[in-house]
């Protein structure tokens, strides 16, 4: 086991990161792709466990292609795999081509001012082809004034690739619609290299798999499956130290603002985590809704009052006298909590919870 610092002991919190889980998730897709490529998607610091804990750890599984969202995040890849295939999802600014170069890095471009000055620059670049997200690539007309002008003479890309707006919606009218969009794209370049999927389209009837599959979330332990049982291995274990046990009388309020009132005898233990860890404050609960959840002595207990800076207040009343009491480590993720489940109760999803993971408490990694 290695521990990052802050060392265990010097904050009240402990993320146990499982590099096994994470490296089983991707075999998993892996199979799932079939014949195609399967790249990891780990961007946002892969996704909050960490790029340079991540990727080796993917690296030794077999993946030997990665995409993130920023220059800086492909530096980190670079650093972690220095004979991987790296994808810049968020485009090219201008002015960038050297960088790109000096770290072997590919853009993935998605606008004409984009690829005319890549064509100037040289190189391996993926073509984003906008299917119905609206938010980056070349549209149909733009794809089509690209090809008149003869924007990809000289210039073959060396991967095309789109992104599912509701795949993990399987019956979503829009999937079959972005799929027919993408295989129209493919005629005109048909012998380039094509991806379409991401985790949840793994799992459609008929998923498109094409050349190559762009898993992320479901590799950290989300589920791309809502509404059905994950297929996927948890990744992040988090627990929080119970700082104080405390009795409050009916009446009595918790926490800022005095959102919630104790309604009989109250046993309050505070729990040494918050916001500024990225537990979201929207888990607060109140005299009118409920909040986030915890597992002590192995059963659920509701937060009480508002989700502060550093500290969170847990109703503890309906376990034993006694169960609970100063340095016992609370569960907020793992134990069957899930991400989709923290994030359907912060009114978010488990992509936020994930990426939000604090940078103060203690990281574990295990199975590395």
């Amino acid at each position: 086991m290695t521990t990052l610092s802050p060392p265990r002991g010097e904050h009240g919190a402990l993320l146990t990161i499982d590099l096994a889980a994470l490296a089983a998730n991707w075999r998993l897709l892996k199979q799932r792709a079939g014949s195609a490529e399967c790249a990891a998607v780990v961007k946002a610091d892969a996704y909050g466990i960490g790029i340079a804990q991540a990727v080796p750890a993917l690296w030794r599984a077999g993946c030997r292609c990665f995409f993130v969202a920023h220059l800086s995040e492909a530096r980190m890849v670079r650093a972690a795999a220095p004979e991987a295939v790296v994808y810049v999802l968020n485009g090219f600014p201008p002015g960038a081509g050297p960088a790109y170069h000096a770290i072997d890095a590919r853009p993935v471009l998605g606008s004409l001012d984009e690829i005319a000055e890549w064509r100037t620059v040289g190189g391996p670049a993926a073509l984003h082809l906008d299917t119905g997200m609206n938010r980056l690539g070349l549209s149909s007309d733009e794809f089509a004034r690209a090809l008149a002008g003869g924007a990809f003479d000289g210039f073959t890309p060396s991967l095309l690739m789109s992104h599912f707006v509701s795949a993990e919606e399987a019956d979503s009218p829009i999937n079959p619609r972005q799929i027919a969009a993408f295989a129209a794209f493919r005629q005109a370049l048909a012998n380039v290299p094509a991806s379409l999927c991401n985790c949840s389209s793994l799992f459609l009837p008929e998923p498109p798999l094409h050349d190559l599959v762009r898993p992320g979330y479901a590799l950290y332990g989300g589920n791309p499956t809502p509404g059905r049982p994950s297929p996927m291995q948890p990744v992040v274990r988090l627990e929080a130290m119970v700082m104080q046990v405390r009795e409050v009388e009916p009446g009595d309020t918790i926490g800022y603002n005095a959102q919630w009132t104790a309604r009989r005898v109250t046993r309050i233990a505070t729990l040494s985590i918050g916001y500024a860890d990225g537990w979201l404050r929207s888990q607060s609960a109140s005299d009118d809704h409920a909040g986030g959840v915890t597992l002590l002595d192995g059963q659920p207990c509701p937060f009480a009052g508002r989700v502060s800076m550093d500290l969170i207040t847990v109703d503890v009343t309906d376990l034993a006298e006694g169960a609970v009491k100063r340095g016992d480590m609370a569960v907020l993720l793992g134990d069957g909590i899930t991400v989709d489940d923290v994030g359907r109760r912060a009114n978010t999803n488990g992509y936020e919870i994930l990426t939000d993971l604090g940078r103060r408490f203690a990281r574990h990694y295990i199975g590395g």
